[in-house]
């Protein structure tokens, strides 16, 4: 287990379903190049010491400290522990995609709510959306599929991509 920042996310669960380009309050946050830096440095190692970041981007532990809880408080990242699902009891992950009737925004909403979706995108192609799902075993996923996945109003079809090996998962994009 390895922590990282995950950019264009939000620290607080409560605000997965913000677009990953604004702020809380709305706006797009305006990040200089040091704030970019700073990102940089946490991708690499999320447990970098603020001194040690201060030192690569020319700013005071202090400095680094603040900005990095602004990153924080705006939603631009969140720093987390990235884990292997299978080897903290989660045996089963599918990619599902979902063809919707209606306002796909609603359906995005309501998938936000469940724990099991830790991805959810809306796509322009043959899905209206795209949620990557982490359950226990073969009947966690069913019944998150078929019981509650399925009974939201507007969800037309699905069709499910069970994951048979991560080969990569990384979250060092980088900023631009």
């Amino acid at each position: 287990m390895h922590s990282e920042v995950v950019a264009s996310r939000s620290a607080d669960p409560r605000d997965s379903r913000e677009s990953p380009r604004e702020s809380r309050n709305g706006s797009t946050p305006h990040l200089d190049a040091v704030s970019l830096a700073i990102i940089e440095q946490l991708q690499e190692d999320g447990r970098r010491p603020y001194a040690a970041i201060g030192k690569a981007v020319g700013l005071s532990e202090a400095a680094v400290r603040q900005r990095v809880q602004k990153l924080l408080d705006q939603g631009v990242m969140q720093i987390v522990a990235v884990t292997d699902p299978l080897t903290v009891g989660f045996r089963r992950q599918a990619m599902v995609g979902i063809h919707v009737e209606g306002d796909v925004e609603s359906v995005a909403d309501a998938l936000t709510e469940m724990s099991e979706c830790e991805y959810v995108v809306m796509t322009a192609g043959s899905f209206d959306l795209m949620v990557e799902i982490v359950c226990e075993d073969d009947d966690h996923l069913l019944e998150v599929i078929n019981r509650r996945i399925r009974a939201i109003p507007g969800v037309r079809s699905t069709e499910s991509f069970v994951y048979l090996k991560l080969k990569k998962q990384t979250y060092m994009w980088g900023t631009r």
